[in-house]
């Protein structure tokens, strides 16, 4: 085969061209490309840390802003609820003093009251015992044909509702 006897004859020449290729691609890309590849690489890494370490401070923030905002909002809760407490206690005390003036209007209208029908009652004793007596003075004038003073009338009506 002559492509294996021409072999001896060109494989100097094969192995120096090999190697200035394999030279060339090593400074070229070895030497050229890779590093500025890998500094890509690393300005991506340093740029990807940035952005985690910038998202973590913000993180933080906002946990620390939620947290104020709860205090704010709890204290604010309290406040009113001491408003309200307070609010309350004076439309309670307000309300037992307006209770109080109204009991002592009613307590006061109901002694009035009271004093009028002990008047009444006082008095409508005193007209039936004016009748009465009246009425015994008729009955024993009539039945008997017995005269009675309007005194002895009174006082024997008198006995009589004592024991009735």
């Amino acid at each position: 085969m002559p492509q294996i006897a021409q072999l001896a004859e060109t494989y100097a020449s094969q192995i120096f061209w090999l190697l200035v290729i394999f030279g060339f691609v090593y400074f070229v890309v070895g030497r050229g490309m890779v590093p500025k590849v890998m500094d890509t690489v690393g300005l991506r890494d340093k740029q990807i840390a940035d952005d985690l370490s910038a998202a973590q401070a913000a993180r933080d923030a906002a946990d620390e802003a939620e947290e104020a905002w709860r205090k704010r909002e709890n204290a604010n809760r309290e406040a009113a609820q001491a408003l309200v407490s307070k609010a309350k206690g004076k439309a309670q005390v307000s309300t037992e003093g307006k209770l109080a003036e109204v009991q002592a209007r009613i307590d006061a209208q109901l002694a009035d009251a009271e004093a009028r029908i002990e008047e009444s009652r006082a008095a409508a004793a005193a007209e039936i015992e004016s009748v009465a007596a009246e009425a015994a003075q008729d009955i024993t004038a009539r039945l008997a044909n017995v005269t009675v003073t309007e005194t002895e009338a009174r006082s024997a009506v008198q006995k009589a509702m004592a024991h009735g």
